[in-house]
């Protein structure tokens, strides 16, 4: 079996251009969660082409956002290396920069165009998981965004990981935690909970998938950040672990609270396409 440690994190070359892995990882990600998200509008009875406007801007932004985020926690930095500033290629990326740019990008653009935001985001957030998980392999092959060191011993006979991923977290003759899976696992289990229970009748209602999605995603980053290396600081705290904590706590506590409040919410199941607008008038 071919080690994976050695694999090049350039996969090939386009006009002297290098076109890494990682970038195909999240390239493969974001294209496989628009043609879910797409098949999911189409089955609604919605137009799929909207998911593909929004996901120009959306994305657009989001990578944006997902690389200010970044500079400012590190702004001592690039305040002295300013070119460095629009180098993504060589590395610089925060996920939850991407999120809330995309999300809210999303969320303002569905209602430019009349939609229901929070219908879009349902829509979006299971696939989004995925993405997620999907590109979380890029780091691997990166041998990047990993934990502190730990044994053979451990990965081998207490996880009992296959050997191409105990090669790739051998870096420079010691092992790491493999963080990058933990949230890669934790995001797949996630999104099985969030397809199952959005597709049952009448469970789930407009915008419960979207903070069951923060719910899910933040509880687990919160401690497997906890055991990352390169964490973003900001004073004694890790910005991503501060950022987990009080997504969970405010999206946990609006899901109780659209229980108790007497206010309707229509369900997810019931939002299909001419029909549902039918039924609103």
């Amino acid at each position: 079996m071919m080690n994976i440690a050695a694999i090049d994190p350039v996969a090939f070359d386009i006009f002297g251009w290098p076109i890494r892995w990682y970038g195909i990882f999240i390239g493969a990600a974001i294209l496989l969660a628009l043609t879910l998200a797409s098949r999911d509008f189409r089955r609604k009875g919605w137009d799929e082409e909207f998911i593909l406007d929004a996901a120009v801007w959306s994305i657009l932004i989001g990578f944006i956002g997902a690389r200010a985020y970044y500079v400012l926690f590190e702004l001592d930095y690039y305040l002295q290396n300013p070119g460095e500033i629009l180098q993504i290629w060589n590395g610089g990326i925060a996920i939850y920069g991407g999120v809330i740019a995309g999300g809210l990008t999303l969320y303002y653009y569905s209602k430019m165009k009349k939609m229901d935001p929070l219908f879009v985001t349902d829509t979006v957030a299971p696939y989004l998981l995925l993405a997620q998980a999907i590109g979380r392999w890029g780091n691997f092959v990166n041998q990047e965004a990993h934990g502190g060191e730990v044994s053979l011993a451990f990965l081998k006979d207490t996880l009992h990981l296959p050997q191409f991923i105990i090669d790739g977290m051998n870096i420079n003759g010691a092992y790491y935690h493999p963080t990058f899976l933990y949230e890669s696992i934790w995001n797949v289990v996630g999104v099985v909970i969030l397809l199952l229970t959005r597709s049952r009748n009448k469970t789930l209602r407009i915008g419960d998938t979207t903070l069951l999605y923060l719910i899910w995603y933040s509880f687990g980053r919160f401690f497997i950040e906890g055991l990352r290396t390169d964490s973003l600081w900001l004073g004694p705290f890790r910005i991503s672990q501060l950022l987990a904590a009080v997504l969970f706590i405010a999206a946990l506590l609006m899901f109780v609270a659209r229980r108790i409040n007497d206010k309707y919410y229509p369900y997810y199941s019931e939002h299909n396409g001419p029909a549902y607008k039918a039924m609103q008038k």
